[in-house]
């Protein structure tokens, strides 16, 4: 099976080049503002994006689909290990990223909004580390 990650690796890009733009811009311009709301949002896709794609991979693996397309993320972020697309580390990373989210999607607050902004550099890099292992084990497109 096949399992294209061209899309993973283009919210990582996106992610990243807007995170550039970000750190460009003095925190009193309103640009700030749009560059920060617009990498907040560019997380939250590639978050989504990941599990996805990882559904899809978990029912390559002889999953049953229902059950698979039931997971709670975090059940989904256990069966990625269980098929050594992830170690445990990067699992525990991946749960805080998902709890990041969760509160992202309820405080949309100035303090909170920075608080995510610190925890990107890691994210963006086991992203990419998940992109090529789904590449690595599906064979599929890895553009990134």
């Amino acid at each position: 099976m096949s399992l294209s990650t061209e899309h993973l690796n283009r919210c990582i890009a996106t992610l990243e080049s807007s995170l550039h733009l970000l750190q460009g811009v003095s925190s009193e311009r309103i640009e700030y503002e749009v560059f920060r709301n617009a990498v907040i949002k560019g997380f939250e896709l590639t978050l989504e994006t990941s599990g996805k794609l990882l559904r899809r991979a978990l029912k390559a693996f002889g999953g049953n689909p229902r059950q698979v397309d039931q997971l709670i993320y975090k059940d989904l972020l256990r069966q990625a290990g269980k098929y050594g697309l992830m170690d445990t580390d990067a699992i525990e990373r991946w749960f805080s990223y998902r709890d990041n989210r969760n509160t992202t999607a309820h405080d949309y607050g100035e303090g909170f909004a920075e608080e995510t902004l610190k925890i990107l550099p890691s994210f963006i890099q086991d992203a990419r580390e998940l992109s090529n292992a789904l590449c690595e084990r599906f064979s599929g497109s890895n553009d990134l």
